[in-house]
């Protein structure tokens, strides 16, 4: 019985290829930050229902069957990856009930959860699956979605962990998460604050002063904090997240707030990080709120 009391990192497996290469992200991850890794299979009714497709009765047994194979698949992941990094406690579950209620409900106790980005379900050209999307928009911690391994091209190991700033407090959260990752990573953080003269009334250079002030009053401290990390600022005019997406091509991880200063409370997810969800290719962490 494990005797780790940090939350966990959860992850959300269905034998996919984004499955596999989420345990091993998450495995890492958990490693980092001294965390045990929670592998969690849920067996519900599928859900790819459609013209031509008949009902039939569920073999539970045979999902029971597949579920569990697919944890110690997923465990043997989770220990390669994290064997040249350190120590890691793995527990798994597999849970009769849908995926996602299941995902969502332990999310209240874990660090973080990670997901794929797509899943085995019939709609597999679709950009993201229903798991990913769903516990993106309405997890109680930070959502980590990582792309299917074809997607993600190695020489990123090395660039800069992507914080998107905006003076709200979910990009408080954001900016905490990406200075903590980039420093078990040791690589750079590159923080990016974009501005837009819509319906402003004063000079691109005054914005532009402004923006800068922005963004160091949101990461004021964190240099003494971490004074061997390196930090990179971009402050420019255009769209929040077409910038994120092009400054993400060079990094290994970008980091968002859930929503932003448009936001409200009780707003699943922002307009940003909605686009640079579906969008990127490159690992992605949601900074929703922790419960």
């Amino acid at each position: 019985m494990s005797t780790n009391i940090n939350p966990p990192v959860l992850v959300g497996i269905d034998g996919s290829d984004a499955a596999a290469e989420a345990v091993r992200w998450a495995a890492v991850d958990a490693v980092h930050h001294r965390a045990p890794l929670h592998i969690v299979h849920g067996i519900g009714a599928p859900m790819d229902f459609g013209p031509g497709i008949a009902f039939e009765q569920i073999d539970y047994d045979a999902f029971r069957t597949a579920g569990a194979a697919a944890v110690e698949t997923a465990r043997a992941f989770a220990t390669a990856a994290a064997a040249p990094v350190g120590e890691l406690d793995i527990a798994t579950f597999v849970v009769e009930a849908p995926p996602i209620p299941v995902l969502l409900d332990r999310s209240k106790d874990a660090r973080m959860l990670v997901v794929g980005t797509r899943g085995l379900g019939a709609f597999r050209r679709a950009l993201l699956g229903s798991v990913s999307t769903a516990v993106a928009r309405h997890a109680h911690c930070p959502v980590a979605v990582i792309p299917e391994p074809e997607n993600y091209t190695p020489d990123r190991v090395l660039g800069p962990v992507l914080v998107g700033v905006d003076g709200s407090a979910s990009a408080t959260r954001a900016i905490e998460i990406a200075f903590d990752e980039a420093v078990h990573r040791n690589v750079a953080v590159r923080a990016v604050l974009t501005w837009s003269e819509f319906n402003r009334y004063i000079s691109r250079a005054d914005m532009q002063k402004e923006a800068e002030g922005l963004l160091s009053e949101g990461l004021a401290g964190y240099p003494e904090q971490y004074p061997d990390l390196k930090v990179e600022r971009v402050v420019v005019e255009d769209r929040p997240a077409r910038r994120i997406l092009a400054e993400a091509e060079h990094a290994q991880l970008i980091v968002v707030g859930s929503h932003g200063r448009g936001g409200f409370a009780g707003m699943t997810l922002g307009s940003v990080s909605q686009a640079v969800l579906h969008a990127t290719d490159c690992p992605l962490i949601i900074a929703r709120p922790q419960s």
